[in-house]
């Protein structure tokens, strides 16, 4: 492995959200295999998942670590700490309401959304989960809702307008609420 491969690889952060272990029944008796769940983050707004299946929990955890590191999404931040705007996400059964939080707040999330958060370099933010528990389809959900954050640049490049104008806008908005 060359040196430049070995710093790319050391920028991500990952962490293991779950470990299924599944058994098949054989004529000799069980054969016990291994599925992971793993969450990769660079701390800087870019995030992915990633779900391998081994005989061996290593190997399995590697293979999520490299679909995980293939399948990143970039995620605009406010201030590179929090989100610029609530939004919901789901999956399935699963339903995530993800909130902007002000300054000191903290990660206020369940174990599958957290580790998310703490990966995509998130400091504060207020989420919660409905509907399921299940790890596979909470972290699925979260990346709905995150894939749905718009940035002010990107949202006034759409309107023709610019940043300073929408955020003008928006505090005329909540002056009059």
């Amino acid at each position: 492995m060359s040196r430049d491969v070995q710093e790319r690889d050391s920028e991500f952060v990952d962490r293991l959200v779950h470990i299924n272990r599944v058994a098949k029944v054989v004529k000799g008796g069980r054969r016990f295999g291994f599925a992971a769940l793993v969450v990769v983050g660079d701390q800087k707004g870019r995030v992915g998942f990633g779900h391998g299946k081994a005989r061996e929990v290593p190997e399995a955890i590697r293979k999520a670590t490299e679909q995980a590191k293939r399948q990143m999404i970039r995620v605009p931040l406010r201030e590179a700490r929090t989100l610029h705007h609530d939004v919901n996400g789901r999956h399935g059964a699963g339903k995530v309401v993800l909130r902007a939080a002000p300054a000191g707040t903290g990660i206020i999330a369940g174990g599958p959304m957290r580790a998310v958060f703490e990966t995509l370099g998130i400091n504060d933010i207020v989420a919660k989960s409905t509907g399921t528990a299940n790890p596979y389809n909470m972290v699925r959900a979260t990346f709905d809702a995150l894939a749905r954050v718009d940035s002010p640049r990107s949202v006034a490049s759409r309107r023709g307008l610019k940043v300073s104008e929408l955020q003008a806008r928006r505090g005329e908005a909540a002056v009059e609420a």
